[in-house]
Formats: structure tokens, sequence, C-alpha cells
């Protein structure tokens, strides 16, 4: 994808890309930050729905960290929160008593919270929820579904193989996001079609015996949100209860988020094991494991499960304010609006052009796509035409407008309260790259 810069000045990124990438790969902490030599762009500061980046640029994001800032950047509340916490120091490799306070908000409202234990970011909660399934079963393997993602880890980082995927009447191989992941975990699991309960009820009958755990996410974030159907996430709770097989699901970008339960209060369904993380503290470093306590016990009991960072005092007090006002006004609510009402200026803007597109996932955390039918799998996904979506992205960047970028968040966008709270203005390019201007009405969270 090509991001244009037109519009913008770039010296002061650009010049900080050539002392960056001296001392760092790429120039960034993450790869999926780099945008390209010139186009590559470092953030100055942000606030609410906005940021800005070194040249003075402003921009509304529509990514919000790929999902942390729920309540918008640098909010006062949760800000003050964690500054009045940093009086109880740092680390000590000892508990502290917000431990205690934000795992009750955790299992007041999550669904199958018996029992919480913190970690750091979603991918080390889901890697100690899978070590978790696996000494409580006894048991090594597990399946996860194409399209998934799971975080970094190297039993995670495994995909359908896009190039594969041509043949329909074959599963495309299934090969690692890259180099450096040994090759003999891929004899550790199987990976199934998303949407299919009954190519997963193939594998857990043949192999239940060796599998340990289910790991799905509810809505398939790395996919433009392609969701689980209704029917299909139940049958999946079902089949795991038949076999006596774990199922972890995976929320770290769905809990709190589409809804105060999270997705499991969403679809009805309760894990054994469930992960939290991106919005549990507007951005600050914490996540969760939750769960069965039988289950759980198992903490301390034969499994470890520990870290340096784990449960930082800032970072509990930030989770304590945000959950709170989650919990407390209608935040959730506003957002979910908002995601609505920007959907339907979309969908007006793309009608009067003839573009055809469809729409996947919550209101809070949707994909748009350039097609009159919106896919329901990663093979769907991955065989559909998304050209104009990333021509049209380049633009829009160009035009402030921070939004999803290459192939693993493409097009998947999260409101915010902070973004419902603002009037926005979202720039929707035609065909012949004329602008048309949407703007949605402001909207506050009421306390209850």
């Amino acid at each position: 994808m090509s991001i244009k810069v037109q519009r913008r000045k770039l010296d002061k990124s650009r010049a900080h890309y050539k002392e960056a990438v001296k001392h760092l790969p790429l120039g960034v902490s993450s790869n999926f930050r780099f945008w390209g030599e010139d186009e590559t762009v470092f953030v100055h500061h942000g606030k609410g729905a906005r940021l800005w980046d070194l040249d003075g640029n402003e921009y509304i994001d529509y990514r919000l960290g790929y999902g942390p800032a729920i309540l918008g950047h640098c909010n006062d509340e949760v800000d003050k929160a964690a500054r009045d916490n940093q009086y109880v120091g740092t680390v000590f490799a000892l508990g502290t008593e917000k431990e205690v306070t934000v795992a009750k908000l955790i299992k007041e409202m999550m669904p199958a919270a018996d029992l919480v234990r913190f970690s750091n970011s979603g991918t080390e909660a889901v890697m100690a929820a899978l070590r978790l399934a696996r000494g409580y079963t006894g048991k090594d393997n597990y399946v996860t579904f194409e399209g998934s993602y799971h975080g970094l880890f190297d039993a995670s980082m495994w995909t359908a193989d896009p190039e594969d995927m041509k043949d329909q009447s074959k599963d495309p191989k299934v090969i690692p996001y890259g180099q450096g992941i040994p090759q003999l975990i891929r004899n550790l699991f199987w990976q199934v079609p998303y949407n299919d309960a009954q190519r997963l009820e193939d594998v857990l009958k043949k192999h239940h015996d060796s599998i340990a755990a289910v790991l799905i996410e509810p809505i398939l974030g790395n996919c433009c949100g392609i969701p689980s159907k209704p029917e299909f996430i139940k049958a999946v709770r079902a089949l795991c209860t038949k076999y006596n097989v774990i199922m972890i699901v995976d929320e770290v970008k769905t809990g709190f988020r589409v809804g105060k339960g999270g997705a499991q209060a969403l679809y009805g369904i309760e894990a054994d094991i469930f992960t939290v993380a991106k919005a549990v503290a507007n951005g600050y470093p914490i996540s969760a494991i939750g769960g069965k306590e039988e289950i759980m016990r198992k903490y301390g009991k034969g499994v470890a499960h520990g870290g340096t960072y784990t449960a930082q005092a800032m970072s509990l007090a930030a989770a304590e304010k945000t959950l709170t006002i989650l919990r407390d006004t209608d935040a959730l609510d506003v957002i979910a609006n908002y995601g609505k009402a920007m959907q339907e200026g979309m969908h007006k803007v793309l009608t009067k052009r003839g573009i055809p597109h469809s729409f996947t996932g919550h209101y809070s955390m949707s994909g748009l796509f350039f097609s009159a039918e919106a896919p329901t799998t990663y093979r769907n996904w991955k065989l559909s035409d998304y050209t104009f979506y990333d021509t049209m992205a380049g633009y829009l960047i160009d035009m402030g407008n921070e939004i999803t970028t290459g192939f693993h968040h493409r097009s998947f966008e999260r409101p915010s309260v902070a973004r419902a709270t603002t009037s926005i203005a979202t720039a929707v390019t035609t065909p012949e790259s004329a602008p048309t201007m949407m703007v949605f009405a402001s909207a506050q969270p009421k306390r209850r």
C-alpha cells in the first residue's frame, strides 16, 4: 500500500527516522509501526480521539493503539488515578491491595471469572492460559482457527498460507508468520476453518485424547472483525464440553469493548479460561487471565505463572478507573452508537457513488469491505479484493485520518468514547479522488 504525502509535511518525522534507524531495527519498536523510510510517522502526543505527529500534523485516530485507548488518549480520570497511585511504588516482588480490587471488578463484569491472575500483555496472557490448560488436562496439543491472532509467541504464530488457497477443494498449508519459529511446533496443533463447527468436531472426535484446548477469538480482529456466527461459537462451547477439552476464549480485543461482559456475555457462553487486555486500563500495560476455579487453582499447584512487572501499581489504578467508568456509565453504548452512525454515514456515501460494500463485526469493532457480501472466514477474506481499500487508505492517512494499514489489521476500526464525544469528520475517497466528509454529533457518556 502506498501512503500519500501530498497534504502533510513529514520533515521532522523523516529526520527522526534517519536517527532512529541507527539505533532500532526499522527505526521502531514494533514491526507494524514501520510504514516506509519516507512515510513512517512518529507521534508527538495524543489527546482524546486525536494525535499529533512531530511535524504538527493532526490525525483523527481510528486505531487507538490497536484498541487499548477505549476512553481516548490521555483520559483525565484514568491518568489522575494512575498518578495518584504512583506513591505506592513500582514493583516489589510482592502483592498490593489493588490487585484484589481490580480482580473483583473483572469477576463482577465477565462471565466465567471465578478467579483472576494478572499479566502484562495479551500475548503473555494467552501464553499463560495455554500453559494452564495443558497443566490442568495433562495434554499437550491444541486447536486454533484460520485467521485468528493470539499474540506473538511461537505456539500461535501460524497461519493458513494465502498462496495456497486458490484450490478450494483442499486445505491450504499452514505456515509460520516468519522466520525463527521452530517447525517442530507444527506437530502440536490443528488449525481449522472459522465458523465451521463440523470441521472442529472432526478433529476433536479423532484426537481429543491429546488435545488440551481450543483457542478461539469471538471476533477475528486481524481479519477486519469477522464475527463468530452465534450458532458456531455455541457449538464450539458444546464440543469442548463433549470431548473434555478446555475452551480458551481470547478476549484480548473484545473484552470490555463489545459489552461490559465482553463477547462471552454477547454470545451467551462461558469459557473455561479467558484472556482480556487491550481495553482493561485505557493503554496502561496490564492483562488478565480468568476462568473456572477448579482450573485456575492449578496456578501455583503445578503450573508456573508470574512476572517481574505483573500487576504494577499504576497499571492497576488505571484499570480500576477504566473498568469503573465502563461499568457505571453508558460509555460502551456511546461507542457502539457511534460505530453504528459511522457505518450508516459511510453506507450513504458509498451507495451514492454506486460502490459495493459491506460491514463486519460489532459496531464497536468493525470492518469495511468493498464487496456486496462480507466474508465469514479467513479464506473468504484473503481471496477478496482489497485494492480499493488500500488505495483509499493511502489518501485518508494523508488527509489526517489515522486508519489501519497492511495485512494484519486492514480496515478494522475501533470507536472510542473520546471520538464519540467530539465532532468527527471522516473522509471517504471516491473513485474520482473527490473526498466526501461525514460529521457525527457529540454524545457524552452518562453516569448511572
